[in-house]
């Protein structure tokens, strides 16, 4: 089938560049992959042409954060609203004569400002997200903003106020898992004072804090009987034992690291520049300074093996600060359609 064109007009301007290898591991590896960036309110969608280039698709979305790929759908956090965007085709077509998958957003479910972060779905199909502003994992709700599931320990009241800067969220056997939050506090805003090594693990199931001392921990996955989390204000990849609290340093990456997807033995990690030009009171301004090297903005693809980086994507121009990060297996060129776009008012499907 054939899509009208986008309209471009309020894109903001981003220059990208790739390693060599990038379309090759995308091929050998048999995906693609998505990643948002809050700052400037965009779902990228990265694949390979035909011709052995490199397709990239944006979108527009306020404020776009967590993300959450399951099968042929997508799940998306922006600024007031938790979209679903489902992939459009059917087995054998393609979109503009060369995407084999199309995302259109189907459905968005309103629920003010809770500045959600990461979001997955459990083994009942429900959406669970991380509610930063109020400090608890939530669900959606017909009726209201959102249905509390859990919140830490630590915190003693169902109120907005970002206690503990609950941030990521690990999903095991069709149910949350693992969080990861900023600091151990319950009063509002507390968290900022413990940005260098306050960070902690949590394990959701059993109200446990299996793993602390990081510095604003993100994005926690599961491989195996380890979690794989970002200690982002170190610079580290790094793998926890929940049983033990080991950790092992996997890598470094020039960067403030907030998303992370495991594909293979791989990890795709998103780096975003620093705010305001500054790393300020955070380990990874004096680890970047004592490297020589200097952050930038974009995707990294690990080797969980040797911790090398083997593939990148970089950004530059408007956007310097990216967020979450899904593998696509089995896609190889993902394109979607914009909300109020005039591709998405005239791209029409149904089922007879």
């Amino acid at each position: 089938m054939t899509l009208p064109n986008p309209d471009e007009t309020t894109v903001p301007t981003v220059r990208t560049s790739v390693s060599p290898g990038l379309p090759g591991w995308l091929l050998a590896n048999a995906a693609s992959f998505a990643f948002t960036s809050y700052q400037t309110g965009q779902l990228f969608l990265i694949g390979v042409m035909p011709d052995g280039s490199i397709s990239l698709n944006q979108q527009n979305y306020a404020q776009a954060m967590g993300l959450s790929a399951q099968g042929g759908r997508l799940y998306l956090a922006s600024k007031f609203q938790i979209w679903r965007l489902e992939n459009m085709l059917q087995p054998g077509e393609v979109g503009n004569g060369s995407f084999d998958a199309v995302f259109v957003p189907r459905n968005a479910q309103t629920t003010g400002d809770l500045d959600v972060h990461e979001l997955g779905v459990d083994r009942d199909g429900r959406v669970v997200f991380v509610n930063t502003s109020f400090s608890c994992l939530a669900a959606l709700d017909l009726t209201h903003s959102f249905r509390s599931v859990w919140k830490p320990p630590f915190v003693t009241a169902l109120a907005p106020g970002d206690r503990c800067h609950l941030n990521g969220l690990a999903i095991a056997d069709g149910a949350p898992a693992y969080v990861t939050s900023v600091a151990r506090c319950d009063t509002p805003g507390g968290w900022r004072q413990h940005r260098s090594d306050g960070g902690v693990l949590i394990d959701v199931r059993t109200d446990t804090v299996v793993a602390e001392g990081f510095s604003m921990p993100h994005s926690p996955r599961i491989v195996g009987d380890k979690v794989l989390l970002l200690d982002s204000g170190h610079g580290l990849l790094v793998e926890v034992d929940p049983a033990t609290a080991a950790r092992r340093e996997i890598a470094f990456l020039p960067g403030f690291m907030r998303g992370l997807a495991i594909h293979g033995d791989h990890a795709l990690i998103t780096l975003s520049k620093p705010r305001n030009g500054t790393f300020a009171g955070l380990p990874l301004e004096q680890a970047l300074d004592q490297r020589g090297c200097e952050a930038w903005c974009g995707v990294a693809i690990v080797n969980l093996s040797s911790g090398a980086v083997v593939e990148w994507l970089r950004l530059e121009g408007d956007i310097t600060e990216l967020f979450d990060v899904v593998a696509l297996p089995g896609i190889r060129r993902p394109m979607s359609l914009g909300v109020g776009s005039p591709e998405l008012m005239d791209t029409i499907t149904f089922r007879a």
